[in-house]
C-alpha cells in the first residue's frame, strides 16, 4: 500500500485553519464559544497555528452531556478551537483514504449516506433469500488507539500528521468501559490498552469508518458475498445459501477478534429475507420496504412536542413544515403512502401566541 507524506504545510496553513473554522462554525455561530472565536477569528487561526507548528498544541477537555434519540447516548463536545483542529486535519488526510475506502461502506462519507445504504440493502433483499445481519458491540467504546494508529500509518508517511492524530486520538476523553479477552491477552491487558472515541467529535466519524476499512475490505475482496452493506457498526451480508452465511459470520467473528471488537450476540444471526430484516431504521423484504416501528413511534413524539410548541407559541409554521417534509421525504424511500397519510391525518397544528 503506498503511503502518503509531506502533509503537514497543508493541514497547518492558514487557508486551511480559515476553511477548517468555516466548517467547524456552520449552523453553531450563535453559541457563545463559536461567537467569541469568530470574532477573534485571526488572532485565533494564528495561535492555533503557531501551537500546532511548533508542537505545543494540546487538546482541551470534553463537555458531556446524554442524548435519549433513538437511545440513550453519553455524547461529547470538544472545546471549539478543537473542533478547528479537528477539520483541518481530516481536510487534508480524509480524501487520502477515501479513494481506498469500498463503496459498500455508507456512513459520514460525501455522496454515501442512509438512504443510499438502504438502497443497496434493498438491492439484496430482492436478490437474496438470506441475509447476515450484524451489529458490532459497543463500537466506539472499543476502539483501540494503537491498533487505529497503526491503520493510519498504513497510508500516512507524515509523522507530524501521525502525532496530531495521535493527541487527537489519545486526548479521548474516558468512554464506557468495555472488557473482553482476545487471542494472546494475558489478565491485565484489557485494563492496559486505552480505548474508546467520544461521540460527537467530527474526527470520530472519520476515524470510525477508518477502523472498519479492514473488515470491508475483508468482506468483498476475500469472502465476496451477492451484497454487502455497513453503516458504521450495523452492516449487513446478503447471499443465496445459509450455510455460506455461516461461515462467512466465522470468518467476520475472527476478522473482528484481530481489531478486538465483538459482535453484538443478540443482534447477530441469519434470517430469511421473506421474513424481512431490520436496517437502519426500516424493515426490507424482497418485494417491499418499510419503516420499523421504534421509528414511527419516535416521529410520532416528536410531532406530538412540534405541536405542543406550536400551539403555545413556541415554534413557527416554517419550523412544523420543515420537520414535517424532512420526514416525509425520508418515509418516501419506502412503501410508505398508506402510513404518512394515517399519521399526519392524526395531527391539527392550531396556531399559539407569536414566538
Amino acid at each position: 500500500m503506498k503511503r502518503t507524506g509531506n502533509l503537514w504545510p497543508s493541514i497547518v496553513s492558514f487557508e486551511n485553519l480559515a476553511a477548517a473554522a468555516h466548517a467547524a462554525s456552520a449552523g453553531k455561530r450563535g453559541r457563545p464559544d463559536v461567537a467569541v472565536f469568530n470574532l477573534n477569528l485571526e488572532w485565533e487561526l494564528l495561535e492555533l497555528q503557531r501551537e500546532l507548528a511548533s508542537g505545543n498544541y494540546r487538546p482541551g477537555p470534553y463537555r458531556t452531556f446524554m442524548v435519549k434519540d433513538p437511545k440513550p447516548r453519553h455524547i461529547s463536545a470538544a472545546p471549539f478551537r478543537d473542533r478547528v483542529v479537528h477539520h483541518a486535519l481530516t481536510r487534508v488526510v480524509e480524501p487520502i483514504f477515501e479513494k481506498r475506502f469500498s463503496k459498500d461502506s455508507f456512513a459520514c462519507r460525501k455522496g454515501f449516506g442512509t438512504h443510499r445504504a438502504l438502497d443497496r440493502a434493498k438491492e439484496g433483499a430482492r436478490r437474496c433469500p438470506y441475509v447476515l445481519k450484524c451489529d458490532i458491540r459497543k463500537y466506539f467504546a472499543s476502539i483501540d488507539h494503537e491498533i487505529l494508529k497503526g491503520l493510519l500509518a498504513r497510508a500516512v508517511r507524515c509523522k507530524p500528521t501521525l502525532d496530531l492524530a495521535a493527541k487527537i486520538i489519545d486526548g479521548s476523553n474516558e468512554q464506557e468501559r468495555v472488557i473482553a479477552y482476545y487471542p494472546g491477552d494475558d489478565l491485565f491487558t484489557p485494563y492496559e490498552r486505552r480505548r474508546g472515541l467520544p461521540l460527537g467529535n467530527q474526527t470520530s466519524q472519520f476515524l470510525a469508518n477508518v477502523y472498519l476499512d479492514p473488515l470491508d475490505q475483508f468482506v468483498v475482496r476475500e469472502l465476496r458475498p451477492k451484497v454487502y452493506a455497513r453503516y458504521v457498526d450495523d452492516f449487513v451480508v446478503f447471499d443465496e445459501n445459509k450455510d455460506r452465511l455461516r461461515e462467512i459470520l466465522w470468518a467476520i467473528r475472527n476478522l473482528l477478534a484481530t481489531l478486538r471488537l465483538d459482535l453484538h450476540a443478540g443482534k447477530s444471526r441469519i434470517h430469511r429475507t421473506a421474513d424481512g430484516v431490520t436496517f437502519l431504521g426500516w424493515r426490507l423484504f424482497p418485494d417491499r420496504c418499510r419503516l420499523d416501528r421504534g421509528n414511527v413511534q419516535r416521529f410520532l413524539e416528536r410531532m406530538r412536542g412540534l405541536e405542543a410548541d406550536y400551539s403555545r407559541g413556541a415554534a413557527r409554521l416554517q419550523d412544523v413544515q420543515q420537520r414535517v417534509q424532512a420526514w416525509i421525504a425520508h418515509a418516501a424511500h419506502g412503501n410508505t403512502w398508506r402510513l404518512r397519510e394515517g399519521l399526519l391525518a392524526r395531527f391539527a397544528f392550531t396556531e399559539g401566541c407569536a414566538v
